[in-house]
């Protein structure tokens, strides 16, 4: 069958940014393109970005250079956060085509056919933000055994280190309905494990429902979605990927520790644990309502694995500040951390701060709260040595090896062949090795 070319993709960023790539490369597969991996020498590749960090604008910039190289002649397109933000820089980076931020990006193939075509090279197509408070249903596919799916986007709160409602526009969501019957499409497709994604998926239903059209749509919240979901058939694992402690509320943990589906697994950022950092981050909680919805999850799920985010830096952070949310990390019972060091960005009130840490001080916070992460992990791991917990098996990189995650985010480590990827198998649990995998056997 001919085709009108060939497409590949490189998403940089969060799961929200692997599930839009997914609905935008299913655009141009259906519009009659064949997708192609990255660096095979694509006619278009895409590149979705992240604006999170500095790194993460950094890296974006490499990736454009990767693709040039691998890519020869290719239309190189840059969506996304970056995009939305900086277009005139990445419209100045050699070898860039388009640039279509948050209010274009899901109109990609409007603009393809124009590029090369007395257009010009790097042209701008970014738009504002208001144009992007629309809602396009979205999930990942491709991993046989997870899918990303979409059910909120955009972001009301107003943190002060954050860029993502600039970049995204205000808080909204799609239907019950919808995500509902994107679930069961993922299920058809044999994927057995959906991740819920968004950008303040708790918010949902509580921002502007484009769909309905209506705001606030206070009948369908978070919990009303979980529930809906729990009764998919042929998916036999959800996961909530993050979502705000003040937004995590009894009625949600009671929901995951009573359903059938609903991994006992939650994330939730916490940033600081100094009052006076959250203040100044003007985050919606103080830390004892965090360590109070820890306890609670502990209440109702003992053996629920609990991730943290926390940011090392902020401007204003003493060594005191610094050691009194390492002390309070230190004592929550909690599983993992992600920990970010604190990057200026621009139009952010943070980066108007006094204070600002020296860069040196903030990757050494960073290396004593990731030391501290990994001995939360190990803990996580000991405490359910031995017991029998069901892994879902996925490919590894290494040859008969596969690896895997029980309901409750212990990763394993297991000898046997590709056959047995995408199954869920109650296995009992053994010792992590140095590579922090358990072993695992079939129970």
């Amino acid at each position: 069958m001919s085709t009108l070319g060939t497409v590949a993709f490189y998403t940089l960023g969060c799961k929200l940014n692997y599930s839009e790539t997914s609905a935008i490369g299913r655009q141009f597969t259906q519009a009659g393109y064949q997708e192609v991996d990255f660096g095979a020498g694509a006619d278009v590749v895409v590149i979705n970005t992240c604006s999170v960090t500095d790194f993460a604008d950094r890296k974006c910039r490499n990736i454009v250079r990767r693709a040039l190289g691998a890519n020869a002649g290719a239309k190189i397109v840059v969506v996304g956060c970056y995009a939305q933000l900086k277009p005139e820089e990445i419209a100045n980076i050699e070898g860039v085509d388009l640039v279509l931020g948050a209010a274009e990006k899901f109109r990609i193939l409007d603009y393809i056919d124009g590029i090369g075509m007395g257009s010009g090279k790097g042209m701008v197509r970014a738009g504002e933000v208001k144009e992007a408070d629309s809602f396009v249903s979205s999930f990942s596919f491709g991993d046989r055994t997870r899918s990303f799916l979409k059910v909120q986007d955009g972001c009301d709160y107003k943190c002060t280190f954050c860029t993502i409602p600039l970049a995204r526009g205000q808080s909204r969501s799609s239907t019950v309905a919808q995500i509902v019957a994107d679930a069961e499409a993922i299920a058809a497709r044999g994927v057995k494990e959906i991740v819920l994604t968004g950008v303040n998926i708790g918010d949902f239903g509580n921002g502007t429902s484009v769909i309905e059209g209506e705001r606030p749509r206070k009948e369908a919240l978070f919990v009303d979605l979980a529930r809906a979901l729990d009764q998919v058939e042929g998916i036999t694992r959800f996961r909530i990927s993050s979502i705000e402690p003040n937004l995590c509320t009894d009625e949600v943990i009671d929901f995951v520790a009573n359903s059938q589906r609903f991994a006992p697994h939650f994330h939730l950022p916490l940033q600081s644990g100094n009052n006076k950092q959250l203040a100044q981050m003007r985050r919606r909680y103080r830390r004892e309502l965090y360590a109070d919805r820890v306890a609670h999850i502990r209440r109702a799920l003992p053996h629920a694995c609990i991730g943290v985010d926390v940011i090392v830096g902020f401007p204003g952070e003493t060594e005191a500040d610094f050691l009194e949310t390492y002390r309070f990390i230190q004592e929550l019972d909690v599983s993992y951390l992600h920990v970010f060091t604190y990057s200026e960005r621009a139009n952010t009130p943070a980066a108007e701060m006094d204070g600002a840490v020296p860069l040196a001080e903030r990757k050494r916070r960073n290396k004593m709260l990731m030391i501290l992460s990994e001995k939360k992990r190990r803990a996580h791991y000991a405490k359910h040595a031995g017991e029998v917990r069901p892994v879902l098996l996925e490919k590894s990189k290494e040859e008969g090896v596969l690896h895997g995650f029980t309901d409750n985010y212990v990763k394993v480590r297991f000898a046997a062949e590709d056959s047995w990827i995408n199954h869920l198998v109650p296995m009992k649990l053994g010792e992590a090795d140095a590579e922090g995998l358990v072993a695992a056997e079939v129970a």
